[in-house]
């Protein structure tokens, strides 16, 4: 196991960070008031970026204006990159809809068999 190098961030960049992270410098936060649209969007770019997911906000998504860092949040960003995605559908012939995430979900699943999930920050030992 690797050892959690905490990153370096200015005084502006963390001046934005600490109204949508939970905090700057452990390996587990939590984000908070970012609009849904730009979470998604977030967790998109980071799955395929070899950045962390707090200066991929702050390169991607956090607005930059002559002074720095600024605290507005990235929706256009979001917005356009979720744009781009789903033409990519559509050009191949996938329709695509497209809607707000929770707006009007119809959703319907069977459930087959039993679930366990354990929630501890005990060591956990695999058992099959």
């Amino acid at each position: 196991m690797h050892p959690y190098a905490a990153e370096r961030f200015t005084e502006e960049e963390q001046d934005v960070l600490r109204r949508y992270f939970t905090n700057l410098d452990l390996p587990v936060f939590a984000l908070v008031n970012l609009p849904e649209v730009v979470k998604g969007a977030l967790f998109a770019r980071y799955s395929r970026s070899p950045k962390s997911l707090r200066r991929l906000f702050l390169d991607e998504f956090a607005e930059r204006g002559s002074e720095g860092a600024t605290a507005d949040v990235g929706t256009a960003r979001a917005e356009q990159l979720y744009e781009s995605f789903v033409q990519q559908f559509r050009v191949r012939g996938i329709e695509t809809r497209t809607g707000q995430f929770g707006a009007d979900m119809r959703v319907s699943i069977e459930n087959d068999g039993p679930v366990t999930l354990v929630l501890s920050t005990d060591d956990w030992t695999t058992r099959v």
